[in-house]
């Protein structure tokens, strides 16, 4: 890579993704000249072109700005799901300009600071999140790199001037994470995902096993107690397992407490018990991704104090247990989950909070590669529900599979409604019903049929 005082410019190829956006806010914050290109404009490429940068919309190399055609003074950036005969892409490469995946340059990053990597199938946005949360709030402080837009902040960057604590979402896809050097890592799960990546199960599993041989010595793996792979741990790397309930030798929580939309619970370490922890975000699923954000923030150390004034005070990231609606009437929660363990985690957890409401799940199946891998899997846990609405495949970076649809997994929901609806259709299909409990759930576009949904449920209580 160019020795940073060299770099006058940076060029992002799909710079509104959330995990580019904030390398772009980072680089603009540091007073490099930023251009790039999105496929769509959407509120964060707004907002990044408010903040300084130049993003467009149209694969047109006429379009990149003068002063990123010098390749000695720039980097070209862009994510796996850029194709490689994007035309841009392709002109940079002909070009001889220094080109590098987004991972590559966090790994930079982490070189040059204290990386604390968090890793796993699922709960990676929401634990990352609250350890930059705790730390920030904190005396201790840090720097961070999110996969999700953080309420407390409004961002999925946050800076420090007096901290070298750089917290990362580890991002398994395409093997993005090998690229990282952690002087701490978290790995929250190891569930098959990305089959069309990694071929096999047991190659995905392999792909966490190296990312633990990549923490630096003296570093720290914290591990979910359930993840059950042999680390490959550098010289004086410190093993530590956490869990959610009483089930860790090292870090976990006990008397947990559910009422009143509220969870509480004590965190143990082992040293000492701190009592009485108010999860911001009050759902089940939270508590583990609680134990380990804390356990790395005490071993940071982050006071009892400041812990328990943290969790309490987190927000959390949108689109995770997002409550849009929360009356007597009817709630509406809108959630990324697009996992079927984080799928099942949702639902158990919407309903733990709300036993007595008929709970109504809408989800949107994310790639084909995925539903066809794990079709059955999403069906049991969509079973959990009281009734289901299947929306079409959202593809993201894939082309149609003949065959593969979201019929398949409804034919395998057991309970008795259930029903597939389009995108175009939901708001029709809707208003002809009557709901208490509403979990919007999925990876791809749902996000923006949230408020369009939650007008037509206002409607129906007056």
């Amino acid at each position: 890579m160019k020795s940073p005082n060299n770099i006058k410019s940076l060029y992002f190829i799909g710079a509104g993704g959330i995990g580019m956006s904030n390398l772009v806010r980072y680089f603009l914050s540091k007073g490099k000249k930023i251009g790039g290109y999105d496929r769509t404009e959407s509120f964060l490429t707004k907002q990044l072109n408010e903040e300084g940068a130049e993003v467009h919309y149209e694969d047109n190399i006429s379009l990149i700005p003068d002063y990123c055609k010098e390749k000695e003074t720039t980097i070209v950036v862009y994510t796996p799901a850029v194709p490689s005969d994007h035309s841009e892409l392709v002109w940079f490469r002909e070009n001889g300009f220094e080109i590098m995946k987004r991972a590559q340059l966090l790994g930079e990053i982490t070189k040059l600071n204290k990386g604390i990597c968090v890793a796993g199938t699922h709960g990676k946005t929401t634990t990352s999140s609250m350890i930059a949360h705790l730390l920030k709030q904190s005396h201790v402080d840090c720097n961070a790199f999110l996969g999700g837009i953080l309420k407390n902040y409004d961002s999925n960057l946050l800076l420090s001037d007096k901290s070298d604590l750089t917290v990362i979402e580890a991002d398994e896809y395409d093997r993005s994470f090998h690229w990282l050097h952690p002087y701490m890592a978290v790995i929250t799960s190891v569930a098959p995902d990305h089959l069309d990546i990694y071929g096999t199960e047991d190659a995905y599993r392999e792909s966490f096993i190296h990312f633990t041989s990549l923490i630096q010595e003296n570093g720290t793996l914290m591990m979910h107690q359930q993840v059950d792979i042999e680390p490959q741990l550098r010289n004086g790397v410190k093993l530590y397992r956490y869990s959610g309930g009483e089930h860790s030798p090292d870090f976990y929580a006990k008397n947990i407490r559910t009422g009143n939309g509220e969870i509480l619970f004590d965190f143990v370490t082992p040293e000492e018990i701190v009592k009485d922890v108010n999860l911001g975000v009050p759902v089940r699923v939270n508590v583990e991704n609680a134990v380990a954000a804390m356990a790395i923030a005490w071993l940071n150390g982050v006071t009892p104090g400041e812990l328990r004034e943290g969790m309490s005070s987190f927000h959390g990231a949108k689109r995770r247990f997002d409550f849009h609606l929360k009356s007597d009437k009817i709630v509406l929660i809108d959630d990324y989950a697009h996992h079927p363990e984080e799928l099942e985690a949702s639902i158990r957890s919407v309903k733990e909070l709300y036993p007595e409401r008929k709970l109504t799940t809408v989800f949107q199946p994310h790639l084909y590669s995925r539903t066809k891998d794990f079709y059955k899997e999403f069906a049991k846990a969509l079973s959990l529900s009281d009734e289901v609405i299947l929306i079409d495949i959202y593809p993201a970076r894939e082309e149609p599979v003949p065959g593969v649809n979201s019929g398949m997994i409804l034919e395998l929901v057991t309970c008795e409604e259930k029903q597939l609806c389009s995108k175009n259709d939901l708001l029709d299909v809707m208003s002809k019903g009557k709901y208490e409990l509403m979990l919007m759930v999925g990876a791809g576009d749902i996000e923006l049929l949230v408020e369009p949904v939650k007008e037509v449920l206002l409607s129906q209580m007056i």
